[in-house]
């Protein structure tokens, strides 16, 4: 009968699963029962998906199998254990999909596919030609538009579909809702998630002067730059600039090859878990390969969460449904997330506010809390419930805010919940998204390609997951009686100079592993008439909280500053750091005045102050010497010009473009960009080693490995631009 049953599938399709982590219940690996689960069969054209059995329940548009393609240890019953194309193993688990054919011979899936991708419907092995292979739709036969865009072509009739296993059945606990796996009616408190471990107890509390505790991840890297080394006694110096940069620690438990054999990017005791919720757009306008591919995204996001992180997601359209409460990230969890996403559909409105509602709800009513916190909202529209178009048809926001006032990062209330906001599509409100993000201390990211979804989930999560300082706090001091600060320079991060402006302190809050920050500090440098020959600027302080030691580390003289103060020097060499974060700034600045210029109907205007701000960057000494930031600068500065070129351009992508390297600046954090993560790489000056690893695991998966192309662009920045 089992041979049967097998024959039989493989009549319907390619024999590829959606990898669901085994569950408890189901035990070792035994030959399972048509009633224990669904199907293990991935139709590939509407005729296959009739033929199935009618009373199989399958959702109705595709679901994230992209994202780990495996089959289960009972249908490899192959007698061979080897792929005849690469000649390699095949055991499950080693981080390979395999595919297995009409003729009942399996590969390796990234071998098949690139075997067949021309054309050859023979199997290596019998010779047996094939009717389903790996890949049905060359890329020829896609429109131009959408090769460009999405690496795999989904259908938008939503005929191809995957099939999850039956969840197990509900076990007693104590932690958890007694209702079903979706809450029809959600309850009126959000009290009901899943609690979190309890922290072990830990005695030594502080970490005083410069000591770090061993179970750590290593203290803050903090680097002074003065703007030039030596000042004459006889002379004054005014807004003399000195550079502070700092430098998160590594994430110990982040090896390479644990992503590679598709585990856990972090081992669970080596990062700060996670408390996530989503907020996902299902209107209608996500119907079809939009919907497809955010299936697909959610399920690379959930895979690579770990047992400690907590999930809760939302979907919204005309109002906002929770589908389950803050939940760990075990397999039985990521079944159930799996399930919740893949039976999601869309149609209706967009209702952000209510989405936002709702997710501060889950963040300020939960019983436990994971040591970081974040919300990710993706939305492809306009908000339709808070924007009226009044006559004249142009549309004017009400007065009831998007954002919650509960989330705003200066409300007083100790609630630091970031939202990182993903823009998509030509039709979203960026301005909106931007000033969510912005308001709460989250990222505004710009998705202008279908296809890029997955990979701006996973340099966010990239980061989210590699969280090793929190609350970094850091205190500036003038060293000599007679410094004041003049200005503190810190983008979007909460800074402020004491009252007699002898100090100031800018508070950074979280970093992830290896994120750097830089910061210019300004002062006035008078004459002096004194014997020694040097001169103490600054002292510089970090204190900030070790989510792994669950300490509080104090850094004193963590970057004091000195310059020397000879009777007369010579020629004056100016320090190219400083000199490539003033360009930083600049560019920055220009961007947001010719954002100003292009929005009152100023196009020229806008592409003139762009021209000139790279006129100015490329008479500067790093931009001569060729530093790589002041090179990435330029082709973000021209990218922006060109989409400024015209109204209809500047409207339907320039303005999200802009926004999202506003963002990012004023953040310093890596925010996907544009239409490809080619164009997000020219500025890729903060994205982290994490980040780069997530987004080259996210291309991998896509169709078993990835082009040399699509590995240049995971990698951060190059050192120059690639051609557009």
């Amino acid at each position: 009968m089992g041979s049967k049953w097998r024959k039989a599938k493989l009549a319907l399709g390619m024999n590829i699963c959606l990898y669901v982590p085994k569950t408890l219940e189901e035990g070792p690996a035994t030959a399972p029962s048509a009633a224990g689960r669904v199907s293990d069969v991935l139709p590939l054209s509407p005729a296959s998906a009739r033929s199935s059995d009618s009373q199989i329940n399958m959702p109705t548009t595709p679901t994230p199998s992209s994202s780990g393609l495996r089959l289960p240890k009972h249908s490899l019953k192959s007698s061979k254990k080897t792929c005849a194309i690469c000649l390699t193993s095949m055991k499950p688990g080693q981080g390979h999909a395999i595919f297995t054919a009409e003729c009942s011979h399996s590969f390796h899936f990234q071998c098949i596919t690139s075997n067949v991708k021309h054309g050859n419907q023979i199997c290596p092995v019998c010779r047996a030609k094939w009717k389903e292979i790996p890949f049905q739709s060359p890329v020829a036969d896609i429109p131009q538009e959408r090769a460009r865009a999405n690496r795999v072509y989904w259908p938008q009739d939503d005929t191809w579909m995957a099939a999850l296993r039956r969840p197990p059945p509900p076990r007693a606990d104590s932690n958890r809702h007694s209702s079903s796996l979706f809450h029809v009616t959600e309850p009126g408190v959000f009290d009901d998630d899943e609690l979190v471990d309890p922290e072990p107890v830990c005695t030594n509390k502080t970490s005083p002067g410069n000591a770090v505790n061993t179970h750590s991840m290593g203290p803050v890297e903090v680097k002074t730059y003065p703007e030039i080394s030596a000042v004459s006694k006889s002379a004054s110096h005014k807004d003399f600039c000195v550079l502070i940069h700092l430098k998160a620690p590594k994430a110990d438990g982040f090896p390479r090859s644990e992503l590679n054999q598709g585990e856990y990017p972090v081992t669970q005791n080596s990062r700060a878990p996670v408390d996530l919720v989503t907020l996902l757009d299902v209107s209608g306008s996500m119907a079809g390969t939009k919907l497809a591919l955010l299936k697909r995204a959610m399920g690379f996001v959930i895979q690579h969460l770990g047992p400690t992180d907590r999930l809760s997601v939302i979907a919204f359209s005309s109002s906002a449904r929770r589908l389950f409460p803050l939940r760990k990230m075990t397999d039985t969890g990521k079944q159930e997330a799996l399930q919740a996403v893949n039976s999601l559909s869309s149609n209706g409105g967009t209702n952000i506010a209510e989405a936002l509602r709702k997710g501060a709800k889950i963040m300020t009513e939960r019983r436990s809390k994971n040591q970081v916190s974040s919300i990710i909202l993706l939305s492809d529209g306009q908000d339709t419930y808070t924007v009226n178009s009044p006559r004249g048809g142009h549309p004017r926001v009400s007065q009831q805010p998007l954002l919650p006032n509960s989330m705003h990062r200066n409300n007083g209330t100790g609630l630091h919940i970031p939202v990182h906001a993903f823009g998509f599509g030509a039709d979203h409100d960026a301005v909106a998204m931007h000033s969510i993000s912005e308001s709460s201390g989250g990222t505004f990211s710009f998705i202008e390609a279908e296809g890029v979804i997955q990979d701006a989930f996973a340099q966010c999560i990239g980061g989210l997951l590699s969280v090793v300082v929190q609350e970094l706090r850091m205190e500036v001091e003038c060293s000599h009686p007679k410094l004041q600060l003049g200005s503190i320079k810190a983008g979007s991060y909460k800074s402020s100079l004491k009252s007699d402006k002898r100090g100031g302190v800018i508070e950074f809050g979280d970093l992830y592993a290896e994120e750097e920050r830089d910061f210019l500090v300004t002062l006035d440098i008078p004459a002096v008439d004194v014997s020694s020959n040097d001169m103490n600027l600054l002292n510089v302080k970090c204190i900030y909280n070790d989510p792994i030691s669950k300490t509080t580390v104090t850094m004193e003289h963590a970057g004091d500053v000195k310059i020397e103060r000879p009777n007369s020097i010579g020629q004056v060499l100016v320090s190219m750091e400083v000199d490539k974060q003033r360009n930083r700034l600049r560019a920055a600045e220009a961007m947001a005045e010719a954002k100003a210029a292009a929005d009152r109907g100023d196009l020229a205007g806008a592409v003139s102050i762009v021209e000139q701000s790279r006129k100015q960057l490329s008479e500067t000494v790093s931009a001569r010497a060729g530093d790589r930031l002041c090179v990435a600068l330029d082709a973000e500065l021209k990218e922006m010009q060109e989409r400024m070129a015209n109204r209809r351009i500047y409207e339907t992508s320039g303005r999200a473009y802009v926004l999202s390297g506003l963002s990012s600046h004023s953040w310093q954090r890596a925010t996907a960009r544009g239409d490809s993560t080619e164009s997000t790489s020219l500025v890729q000056a903060y994205q982290t080693p994490s980040m780069t690893e997530m987004i080259t695991r996210s291309q991998t998966m896509v169709l078993g490995s990835p082009s040399p192309r699509q590995l240049r662009q995971a990698r951060s920045f190059p050192s120059q631009p690639q051609p557009r």
